[in-house]
């Protein structure tokens, strides 16, 4: 007999959310299936050197019971209606290289569908797609309708931030809308970061890896190469930084949207022949503010989007080679 201590309905809200992000199954399965146990299992009590070396099949089982008594306890109907399981776990299944063992971990009976009535409009897009699989009769059909993200079909990575922050801006304006196509961006914290990532998720995943290097990346691809597989893509900048590959004009409106009074021969500056970086490194330095950062800047240039005038050629071309890479493309390389 177990003696349980009921999850509040921000814990459940928060280890259903953690449940269905974009991350492999096996790692966050456990992870919140041994923190349930841990702090909310009040009899008997496990180690975590028990939890570690305990049968997944079992992991599992005492997880859901305790998310179920919680829910019942906070006076949520438990409906007989595994839809939603079911569907999660062919989709984990159609993206994800999973093992007997997390399968087991997948095939669990939470009960999502007492779950939904604590998502509303503000909950992140896997929990708004969540709610979409107890109805949906076309999962696809409905993300392109309703830019839900989920089911993902392509992940791309990207050195930084300002990638992750503009990429599905500007592929927005061009027409290929991220959250309608199932695509999901990670900046990699730099170049080395991003071979590691991408030797992870190249074994992990089976749909299409979208990579995109710096062209100072050469011998980073190289090492990328070799793991290709067939409908994975690398597009390495020809300009240098992503900073590079925006458009002067967007650059000089961004300044003097985020800076005002900025002086025409600082923003003649912006058309010199160095990095981009380099110069608006210059730029913050002279008028004595604070250090120059990538993301607050991203940010800034992000408000001051307009329309296909401010994508740049490269940047249209990127969008179109991750438009054309699918299951069914060949590996490409552009550098």
């Amino acid at each position: 007999m177990l003696k349980i201590k009921p999850l509040t309905k921000e814990q459940i809200l928060i280890s259903i959310d953690r449940l269905t992000r974009f991350k492999n199954p096996e790692t966050k399965y456990l992870r919140v299936f041994k923190d349930i146990i841990t702090n909310n299992l009040t009899s008997p009590k496990y180690k975590k050197s028990q939890l570690d070396i305990m049968d997944y099949y079992e992991i599992k089982n005492i997880a859901e019971e305790i998310i179920n008594f919680s829910l019942e306890q906070l006076g949520f109907q438990l409906e007989d209606d595994y839809l939603i399981n079911q569907r999660l776990l062919e989709y984990e299944k159609s993206i994800y290289n999973i093992d007997k063992n997390t399968e087991n971990l997948l095939k669990n009976r939470i009960n999502y569908k007492a779950c939904l009535k604590l998502i509303d409009d503000n909950s992140p897009f896997n929990l708004k797609w969540l709610k979409n699989l107890a109805e949906s009769k076309d999962l696809v059909k409905d993300r392109k309708a309703f830019g839900l993200k989920f089911p993902l079909e392509k992940i791309v990575i990207s050195e930084g931030i300002t990638e992750e922050t503009l990429l599905p801006e500007f592929a927005r304006i061009y027409g290929y809308d991220f959250d309608k196509n199932g695509v999901y961006i990670i900046s990699a914290g730099g170049k080395n970061q991003v071979v590691k990532l991408f030797y992870k998720l190249s074994e992990e995943l089976k749909i299409p890896i979208f990579v995109l290097l710096d062209n100072d990346a050469q011998e980073n691809y190289k090492e990328i190469q070799p793991r290709l597989r067939d409908f994975d893509k690398v597009h390495v900048l020809k300009c240098g930084e992503f900073e590079d590959a925006l458009p002067v004009e967007l650059i000089k409106r961004t300044l003097s949207y985020g800076l005002k009074n900025i002086s025409m021969i600082e923003l003649e500056a912006v058309n010199q022949d160095m990095r981009m970086v380099k110069i608006l490194e210059e730029i913050f330095k002279h008028r004595g503010m604070h250090e120059f950062k990538k993301s607050e800047f991203a940010l800034m240039v992000k408000e001051n989007l307009k329309d296909e005038k401010d994508i740049s050629s490269e940047i249209a071309d990127i969008i179109k080679e991750l438009e054309k890479t699918s299951l069914n493309s060949k590996v490409m390389v552009d550098n």
